[in-house]
């Protein structure tokens, strides 16, 4: 009979996904995912089967979280112009707070593994889709609420809008200060 697990799986997936934030797929080892979840290599491999394994659930895990937090922010009551900046403003404030400057899982991905990686792009792609269609959704709300301006399709604002999310994502990893990236938030907001 095996011993049982000494360890909680969840924690784990969330503890990798921190390893994999700052390092990176390629950068990461599996003595890196060891050392941080306290864990011999046998009991990793046993539970997740590859680093890889662990890795896509790592950003299912992410995808998850960022999933919910958006919906949280888009989809309260009230103007839409408003609900879209908030969500803007929440990845540069939060972006702000984190000291390593990580940015986004996501994004992250896409610039490493985009491409090489089918398996990775198509995570990716999902992530995205499903982001630029609640961008889309509310964008469309406030176009029938003429809050948002109707001479362009609510597909093309979601894409530029969805295009000003990533960009931020990657300027929070290189500005002096990422608040500065307000501007950013405030100039894609009145373009709407």
């Amino acid at each position: 009979m095996g011993r049982p697990k000494q360890f909680d799986p969840d924690a784990a997936v969330d503890r990798a996904m921190d390893v994999f934030w700052r390092k990176g797929y390629a950068g990461t080892t599996p003595q890196d995912l060891v050392d941080e979840l306290g864990i011999g290599k046998g009991s990793l491999y046993a539970t997740f089967d590859s680093k890889r394994a662990l890795f896509d659930r790592a950003l299912e895990r992410y995808r998850e979280q960022q999933a919910d937090t958006l919906a949280r922010i888009i989809d309260q009551p009230g103007p839409v112009k408003p609900r879209l900046r908030a969500a803007l403003q929440f990845i540069v404030e939060a972006n702000a707070a984190d000291p390593d400057r990580r940015g986004c899982l996501a994004v992250n991905t896409a610039a490493e593994l985009g491409g090489a990686d089918p398996k990775a792009t198509l995570d990716v792609r999902h992530m995205f889709e499903r982001t630029q269609g609640a961008l889309e959704a509310v964008i469309t709300e406030g176009q029938r609420t003429g809050e948002i301006r109707s001479d362009i399709p609510g597909a093309a604002l979601s894409a530029y809008l969805f295009t000003t999310v990533v960009g931020l994502q990657l300027l929070v990893k290189t500005v002096r200060d990422p608040l500065d990236l307000t501007q950013v938030v405030e100039a894609a907001i009145r373009s709407l």
